[in-house]
Order: C-alpha cells, then structure tokens, then sequence
C-alpha cells in the first residue's frame, strides 16, 4: 500500500519540483533584469573562441605550458582593478555606459587582431611575431570583459526594483528574494550563452581535424568573425536599459509625481558618494607598477604583482567593513576566504589538454562537443541545485564541491594510466577514452558555478545604497584574486612537472621540441590532492573557530 502511494504520488512530486525550481523562476524573471543580463551573455558567448584558440596555439605557436600559464595570470589580472573601476562606476553613475562602450572596443580590437592572425598572418608577421600579436589579443579581451563585468555587477542590484509599477514599496525579504533570483539569472546567462556557442562549435567544427591547414585556417577565421557579435550583445543591453529608465519615468510622472518624487521613491541619487582617493589613486598605482614590471621583465614579476594586488585588496576590505558588527564581519571574511582558497588551487595547465588531444585522439568537434555537454548540464545544474544553494551555508556548498570535484577527478588521472585501454578492451570498445570523457564531463559540469551564487546575491543584498559598484568590485576583486593564484600555482606545477608537447617549423616541418608526457600523471595527482586538502581544511577552520559563513 505504502509503494502504491509512493507510485501514485511521484508524478506530483515531480511536477511540484519542476514548479519550484524551474517555472518559478521563469515567473520571478522581470524585464528589469534583461540589460544586465544581456552583458553577462555576452561574457557567456565569449567562449565561442575558446576552442579554436586552443588548437591554434598548439598548432602555430611554440609557447609552452609554463608560459601559457603565466600568461593566464597576466589575463587574470585585470580582475583586480575591478576595485577603482567598480567606484569609478558609482562616481560616474549616470555615464556607466561609456565603460561598456570602451569594454566593447577592447574585445572587438582583441578579435580583430586573431581575425588579422588567422586571415592575414605574413602581414601581421612584418610589424610583430606572431607570438606577440597573440599576447596582445589575450590581454586585450580580458580587460574588456572587466569593464563590462564592473558595470553589470552594479547594474543588477539596481535591476532590483524597491517599488511595483503601481507604486507599492517591495519588502525587504521578497527584494532579498529577488537578488537571489537575479544572480541566478545572471549565472543562467552567463552559462547560456556558453550553450549558444557550444553548440555552433559543434556545427562549425564538424570534420575539421581532417581538414587540410589552409580550410582549418578557415574554419578558425569563420569562428572568429561571428564572435564579433560579443561587444554588439553587451552595447544593446546597455541601450535596453537607458529606454526601460525612460520607460520608468514616464511611468510615474503620469501619475502625477514630480522628478524629485520619482528619485526619491526609486532610490536613485543623483548625487555621487565622496571620491575615495585611497581606492582611486591606489587603482591607478597599482595599474602604473604592474605595467612598469611587466614591461620592464622583473623577475618574480607575477608574484610581485600578485602581493601588490593581495595586499591593496585586503586594505580596501578592512576600510569597508570598519564599521561592521563583530558577527557580520567574522561572516564577511569567512564567506570571502572560503570561495577564495576553493577557486586559487591549481590545473593542470595547457599540458592535459595536449595530452588528450595527442594521446587520446580527442579532435575539434568532440572537445566542442564535450563543451555542449558541459554547458547544458552546468546549465541544468544551476535550476537543479536551486534549493540546495539556498537553503544551505557556503561552507557546506564548498565542502560538498571539494569532495564532488576529487571523485571526478580520479577518471582522468585513471585514464593517463591505461584505465581506458582496460575498459574497452573488456567491453568490446565501448567504454573507451571517449565514453569515459562524455561520462565524467556529464557528472562534473553541473557542479561548476554552484558556489559563485550564493556569494554574489550575498553581496548584493548586502552592499550600500551609494556604494554599490565599490563594495560588489572590492569583495569581487579578492574573489577574483583568487584566479590569479590559482594560475601563479599552476605555473609553478608546471615547472617542476615538465610536460611539452611536439612543435614543428611551421615552414620546414622540422621538430623543434619533441613530445614528452612522462610526468603528467605525477602532475594530476598533486594537483588532485591539493584541491582537496587546502579546500576542507579551511571548512574545518570555519567550522571550529569565531570566523563563520554566509
């Protein structure tokens, strides 16, 4: 009897779960949401190069695994001047749309430059190697993407409506409610737009490793003129918001409330906070330095340049949270170091990607296709896991991530050491190295993005009424920090576990360096056991010392 209503009652559970983590959050969706949303798409498409980039690296560039490392802590980098860009943004409120605008020429000048590398290369090649136009467009895009980012952070606390069309005020609760809501969204459109592109690299990769040099060329040089459409995304959604402003407007003053009426009831301040010239002179200090001792080669110049960064962060920090209670600052740094150790541990480095594509085979379209898979899966995790970031503590999400993210691991490390060999030879070719991938790929995308939404709509809800952009970039700079150390300890990996893959003379075809992937697997485990191992043992910190989390 009791299986019967178990039987009967589980189409009820299901449709009552795919209302409350799904439906519901189509009907909490408002049109308010869509300009930041429309620039954090942009930010998701951003991945349609991401692919052709790495085969382009690897088959035109003889730039090792310990450079490419560096090299992503430099594009890192930029994240940390999300602090003075962030208060630039509150100063110049009214004006924000001209940081999209310059955002938006930055990426496009950075895809031009590969479009030029791709279409025009021995022209490119006069005034440049080709290694350093690379260098440029890396560099570029990132810096871009910051500028557009700081902005659409500020842009989704005031997404957040304080009253109804009508004029009713909105609680306190149900607009907490709603940051939550908008930072899911804003994970969702990130993610989706990731789906986009993943499913036109499916599309514009299919065949593509058989294609001779000069039709891959082309192939890759398609990819990244409809990547132009990024800074075109990211310029409408700017433009959505100035007319949904006019819109609100209008609105009320055909109720009959004057300007000031209108200000006041929509929490607008038309007057600016007072400059921090602490966090704008420090900004512009540390741009200055950090280009001196790149442009200069300092040695340790990236560790350097990261305590720089560390060391201004955690000033900025400390004025911020001067005046808090003892309680809600203990959760400020508990909730900031918890995401901070989980998103610094290290990977593996460009090596593992050589590996599986030399070693296991794995060509375009099926990493773009493992790529699709990811995405919809990361995507459908965001609506899965709903609940499950809500209801529960940062340091139970990122303990659970830990633990999740070592299990998944153990695939790939088993792969290096025959695993897949085993398998289908015993399964008749079934389970080989891509079955293992799809599978493990499959179990892992959903968990990626999970521990990022409860801290952002934590710090929207908590972050001042006049300092929106300067508290969201402030406590997103130490998180962001965080991948510019994750790359510093990937570099050192890297160093100490050499991995190469084989280069040839683009011209001559000699072999410049041979293939060596003798130390991978030595490299996977340390980096497994280090992502284990720091991430829990600052859980157990939280757990038995005054510092808590959100």
């Amino acid at each position: 009897m009791d299986i019967w209503f178990a039987v009967t009652r589980l189409p009820v559970t299901v449709v009552r779960w795919i209302d409350v983590n799904l439906l519901a959050l189509g009907r909490e969706m408002r049109f308010s949401y869509l300009p930041p949303l429309m620039v954090y798409l942009a930010a998701g498409i951003s991945s349609l190069t991401g692919i052709v980039g790495t085969f382009y690296v690897k088959e035109r560039l003889g730039l090792s695994a310990e450079f490419l490392a560096a090299l992503g802590f430099w594009m890192a980098l930029p994240w940390a001047l999300k602090m003075p860009l962030g208060h630039l943004v509150d100063l110049m409120w009214r004006w924000k749309s001209l940081l999209v605008y310059l955002g938006a020429g930055l990426i496009a000048t950075s895809l031009l430059i590969m479009i030029g590398l791709l279409g025009h290369d021995e022209a490119m090649r006069e005034f440049a190697p080709l290694a350093q136009w690379y260098v440029l467009a890396s560099l570029l895009a990132p810096l871009g993407y910051v500028l557009q980012d700081v902005v659409a952070d500020a842009m989704t606390v005031e997404a957040v409506p304080r009253v109804e069309p009508d004029g009713r005020l909105i609680g306190l609760e149900e607009r907490k409610q709603m940051h939550i809501t908008m930072q899911t969204l804003g994970r969702v459109a990130i993610i989706g737009g990731g789906v986009l592109v993943a499913v036109a690299n499916v599309v514009l990769m299919k065949d593509v490793a058989s294609f001779s040099d000069a039709d891959k060329t082309a192939a890759y040089l398609t990819v990244y003129q409809l990547a132009l459409v990024i800074p075109f995304v990211s310029v409408c959604g700017i433009w959505l918001a100035g007319w949904l402003k006019w819109r609100e407007l209008k609105r009320h003053a055909a109720r009959g409330l004057d300007r000031n009426e209108i200000d006041i009831l929509l929490g607008v301040h038309n007057d600016a906070p007072p400059a921090n010239w602490w966090i704008l002179g420090g900004g512009l200090a540390f741009t200055v330095v950090s280009l001196g001792v790149g442009l200069v080669q300092v040695s340790y110049a990236e560790e350097i340049i990261f305590c720089l960064s560390m060391a201004i962060v955690l000033f900025l920090i400390r004025q911020l949270t001067a005046e808090l209670e003892n309680d809600a600052r203990n959760v400020l740094v508990g909730t900031a170091l918890l995401v901070f150790v989980f998103r610094a541990m290290p990977a593996p480095g460009a090596g593992s990607t050589w590996w599986m594509i030399d070693e296991l085979g794995f060509d375009q379209q099926f990493m773009a296709t493992l790529s699709l898979i990811g995405s919809v899966l990361t995507l459908a995790g965001m609506f899965i896991f709903r609940r499950f970031m809500a209801e529960r503590s940062m340091a139970y999400v990122i303990g659970t991530l830990t633990i999740a993210g070592t299990v998944l691991s153990l695939p790939v490390i088993s792969m290096y050491f025959g695993l897949h060999e085993w398998t289908s030879a015993h399964t008749g070719g079934v389970v080989d190295a891509r079955f293992i991938a799809v599978i493990d790929t499959a179990l892992e995308s959903p968990l990626g993005q999970i521990s990022m939404i409860p801290m952002l709509a934590w710090i929207a809800n908590s972050a001042p009424e006049k300092l929106k952009a300067t508290f969201f970039a402030v406590m997103a700079s130490f998180t962001n920090l965080a991948l510019s150390a994750s790359q510093l300890a990937t570099k050192y990996i890297n160093q100490v576990f050499t991995v190469t893959r084989e280069v040839k003379d683009t011209k001559t075809g000699e072999i410049l360096v041979s293939a060596d992937y003798s130390e991978l697997g030595t490299l996977l485990i340390t980096v497994s056991v280090l992502g284990f191992v720091l991430p829990m043992l600052i859980v157990i910190m939280i757990r038995y010392t005054r510092l808590r989390s959100a």
